[in-house]
């Protein structure tokens, strides 16, 4: 697994072993990157369930001026911090403006001062239907003050997310066995 695009490009991710965590695939990555294109540069982002923090690591490597992971297991947030260390190194620039929280992302403070303009969430798949309505809750009134903002979710094929308050604007991937990404405005 590596940064598929950007400044950090090719730089190789860590991540934790055994199946604490499901890293999000370089195809999926570089699919959701491409229909992001310019909106990424200067961005803030918000990467929930962070893994590996592949997707905010992603975010970063194409230009995002900063951002927030927030990742539970110990393991998987070590392996983000060690991760940020390596993009930062590549991209010649200081951590500064990242953040690293070991947090519950059901309940962790969004933001950090700075309201995101992207918020990246890749939970694990069998707690989407539980966690999804109380997350799209906080943001909606989280992001409050940017409702441009998009939200960008994996999610498995066959499953179908309608979150109340919020508009599906594109769906990427196709197969009820394959991951795909929603991506969802208010409105």
């Amino acid at each position: 697994m590596r940064i598929s695009g950007g400044g950090a490009r090719g730089i190789p991710l860590v991540a934790p072993k055994g199946d604490a965590v499901r890293p999000a695939t370089d195809g999926m990555r570089q699919a959701v990157f491409s229909s992001l294109g310019a909106r990424v540069s200067g961005a803030h982002f918000l990467d929930l369930f962070a893994g590996s923090g592949a997707y905010g690591l992603e975010a970063l490597s194409r230009g995002a001026a900063g951002g927030v992971f927030v990742e539970q297991n110990a393991k998987a947030a070590a392996c983000v911090r060690v991760n940020l260390a390596a993009v930062c190194k590549s991209l010649g620039r200081e951590p500064q403006g990242l953040t690293v929280l070991q947090a519950d992302a059901r309940t962790a403070p969004f933001g950090g001062g700075e309201v995101p303009d992207l918020v990246f969430i890749d939970p694990p798949y069998k707690i989407i239907a539980e966690v999804a309505p109380g997350l799209f809750a906080r943001l909606a009134e989280g992001l409050a003050l940017r409702p441009e903002a998009l939200v960008v979710f994996e999610l498995p094929g066959e499953l179908d997310l309608l979150p109340a308050g919020w508009t599906l604007v594109k769906r990427l991937g196709k197969g009820a066995r394959q991951p795909t990404v929603a991506f969802f405005r208010r409105g």
